[in-house]
């Protein structure tokens, strides 16, 4: 079962009570609204978003027993304002994203998520919509793969990388992670195959986030789910890479600058203990950011 990462560390700041209403907007296997749900009962209520499909049958069937307190909806957090209007929701008293790629995700070789796993190049999150990562790599011209490479995966290579899958798809597609795996590995300086970092992460980051749109609109979602916060309600924010953690630093410190009465509670963000990075090394790269409505004076 995935290990939904800062699970206690996310309890705490968000501090969920009976009778609140919270959203948890990637909800992925259920794992933070099973915690949430557990120390809010006995009638404290979920509203989950995914745009992952599969996420959205396991989240369901994990957290049934919750019955009524839960409801999951399979659609895109982006889209959380509209739909908590629909459901004539204008107050939560907490919310949750957690920006990370799930374990089920990764190690299922036909969502083509994992450099380590060999399977069609995909990466959608919703794999019922948009073009997949195979459509970028073929189709894309080099100045455009090189600048999503540089900008989104920050490799220092990106050119280099660009370069190599123009020539390699002129004579076959990259229609699989090994193909473009292997492309990378033939176009970067032998000593960057034996980095720290496995030599295809930066790449492979790079095009999950422009297929899934990972950034787009993220400073706006963050805004409008603070607007709906109660006051005393908090957003708690989990990103696993710079560049979603720059974004979620500046709209709080946007948001605590502004007129509306917002506190950041995380001055810096909180990190996995040494404990958790030992038994779940994909936690460690996770850094968690907490905000607050303060409460009217």
């Amino acid at each position: 079962m995935h290990q939904s990462v800062l699970r206690e560390e996310l309890l705490y700041w968000l501090q969920p009570k009976s009778g609140g209403v919270y959203v948890d907007g990637t909800v992925g296997e259920g794992g933070h609204s099973e915690a949430i749900l557990e120390a809010s009962a006995p009638d404290a209520r979920v509203i989950g978003f995914d745009r992952d499909p599969n996420a959205v049958a396991a989240a369901r069937e994990r957290l049934g027993i919750f019955g009524a307190r839960v409801i999951i909806k399979h659609d895109d957090y982006r889209n959380a304002t509209r739909v908590l209007g629909e459901m004539s929701l204008d107050k939560i008293d907490g919310a949750v994203l957690d920006l990370g790629v799930s374990s089920r995700q990764l190690d299922t070789a036909a969502r083509g998520f994992s450099f380590l796993n060999n399977g069609p190049l995909d990466m959608r999150m919703n794999t019922e919509d948009g073009a997949t990562a195979a459509d970028l790599v073929n189709r894309l011209p080099e100045a455009e793969l090189a600048r999503i490479i540089y900008e989104f995966g920050e490799e220092r290579y990106s050119r280099r990388i660009a370069r190599a899958i123009v020539r390699r798809r002129q004579s076959d597609p990259i229609l699989t992670t090994q193909a473009l795996v292997d492309v990378i590995r033939g176009s970067v300086p032998t000593p960057y195959l034996y980095g720290r970092l496995h030599f295809a992460t930066r790449t492979f980051q790079a095009l999950r986030i422009t297929v899934n749109r990972e950034l787009e609109g993220l400073d706006a979602s963050l805004k409008s789910l603070a607007v709906l916060l109660a006051p005393g309600g908090r957003l708690a924010v989990i990103a696993f890479h710079s560049l979603e953690d720059r974004i979620v630093k500046h709209t709080y410190r946007d948001m605590a600058s502004g007129p509306l009465g917002y506190r950041v509670l995380t001055k810096r963000p909180i990190v996995p203990s040494a404990d958790e990075c030992a038994n779940n090394p994909r936690a460690r790269s996770a850094k968690l950011r907490v905000i607050e409505k303060e409460a009217a004076a």
